[in-house]
């Protein structure tokens, strides 16, 4: 039998992860205790393993034999998203309770996983306390950085794995890779062939249901807005995000008549505005930027800048400061604020934003439904969900289960864990 405990559990995808790649070789494991303080993860854990893992990591302590530790730790205090306090942030010092469960325990192997801000924060000094804490442990490290897309998940998001062994080195077959950018060049290298031929690719339009309640469609205001906005072509939304502060792939609130109405032309000069603004050439800051007319003048026509932005101006869209020009971002909170393209991969959902994302399928646009979250997780459809606002919540907080999956295969064969009897009686 082999033991393990899932600290910081969440849902219970790291354990997912886990069971599924022990089954692959015949191993019966059994979960001898799980922690979490979320009362509504708690409940979507008992739901879905018949335990509840209510309890405060700091309280755990004099446990039983265990072959392996599971966390992922917070990462909010280490996250691009977040303030990136670091250790400063309690939750950040909640990884010294993985490190004395260690001490205490010493199980054969531990799984942690985290945000790929916690290898760059504060300059690369958080994660070598962090390694550094693990080798006085005795623990030999490695780790991985990967983007879930590269494995039958559609979602472009980057994590790191770290995975160890005690008083043993770990050999890891797999390699870091952070893949596309985002989801525009995941598209863009697929049509390349840039993906080897073995890679698992799974594609939004694969996750959808074909069926789904009406609680989940956009209400007729919001899409006639859009509708409006790309000409009566919703096909064109693909991809497309609501907001101010980006040209190219973007809907902005002088297309959608916020303060007003725009003609063509003036669309047309806040679009080349919001454009160019960005470009290094006119500095290095990126939102906030105000250019002069001489500098917009060099992408835009003289004449036609006459025109239009007196009654830009009066309308609240454009302001002209003691720098020069900048435009004025409208509130953008509507339903939907991000468009997936189904021919492509999801954004890195967030546990905030995960419950504003849309799609444009079977001719109406609607919000992405609980069920297809979890499937952007890579979660089998044998998982229970339970009400709506706290699955988009714990999904955009998760794991992709496939990757952990992977990860934790790759670990065993690659150091021939059960074949050499590695775990004790």
């Amino acid at each position: 039998m082999f033991n393990f405990i899932d600290l910081f559990c969440g849902t219970g995808g790291l354990r997912l992860g886990l069971e599924q790649a022990l089954a692959e070789f015949g191993i019966p494991s059994q979960c001898i205790m799980s922690a979490e303080t979320d009362k509504k993860a708690c409940e979507s854990y008992k739901l879905n393993f018949h335990e509840d893992p209510y309890r405060d990591v700091k309280s755990v302590s004099n446990l039983p034999h265990f072959d392996m530790l599971l966390a992922g730790f917070p990462c909010q205090a280490f996250s691009y998203a977040g303030k990136q306090k670091g250790f400063e942030d309690t939750r950040g010092t909640l990884f010294f309770e993985v490190a004395r469960i260690l001490k205490e325990s010493k199980p054969k192997f531990f799984f942690l996983e985290n945000v790929r801000g916690l290898v760059t924060h504060d300059n690369g000094k958080t994660f070598e306390t962090i390694k550094k804490t693990l080798d006085d442990l005795g623990y030999g490290i490695n780790y991985l950085l990967l983007n879930s897309s590269h494995f039958g998940v559609p979602q472009n998001r980057v994590r790191i794995y770290i995975v160890g062994i005690l008083n043993e080195e770990v050999k890891l077959t797999l390699s870091s890779d952070s893949g596309s950018s985002d989801s525009h060049k995941f598209k863009d290298d697929l049509q390349t062939d840039l993906f080897s031929q073995d890679r698992h690719i799974t594609l939004i339009k694969d996750i959808l249901e074909d069926k789904v309640d009406t609680k989940y469609l956009c209400s007729k205001e919001f899409t006639d807005k859009i509708s409006q906005a790309l000409h009566g072509d919703l096909n064109k939304i693909h991809g497309y995000r609501l907001t101010d502060y980006r040209g190219g792939n973007a809907i902005h609130s002088w297309e959608l008549d916020l303060k007003g109405k725009c003609s063509e032309d003036e669309i047309d000069f806040m679009n080349s505005l919001i454009s160019n603004r960005r470009k290094k050439i006119f500095g290095t800051h990126k939102d906030g930027k105000s250019l002069t007319k001489e500098q917009i003048f060099t992408f835009y026509d003289a004449e036609k800048f006459e025109k239009v932005t007196p009654s830009l101006i009066e309308k609240g869209y454009l302001q002209i400061t003691s720098e020069g020009y900048k435009p004025v971002c409208g509130n953008m909170s509507f339903e939907v604020f991000k468009f997936l393209d189904p021919n492509s991969i999801s954004i890195t959902l967030t546990a905030s934003d995960s419950n504003r994302l849309g799609i444009y399928h079977q001719g109406v646009l609607r919000k992405i439904t609980p069920r297809e979250c979890a499937r952007i997780q890579g979660y089998p459809d044998t998982y229970k969900l339970i009400n709506d606002q706290a699955v988009y919540k714990q999904m955009g907080n998760g794991v992709s289960v496939p990757v952990i999956k992977n990860v934790i295969l790759d670990f065993f064969k690659s150091n021939n864990i059960f074949e050499c009897k590695k775990l004790t009686a």
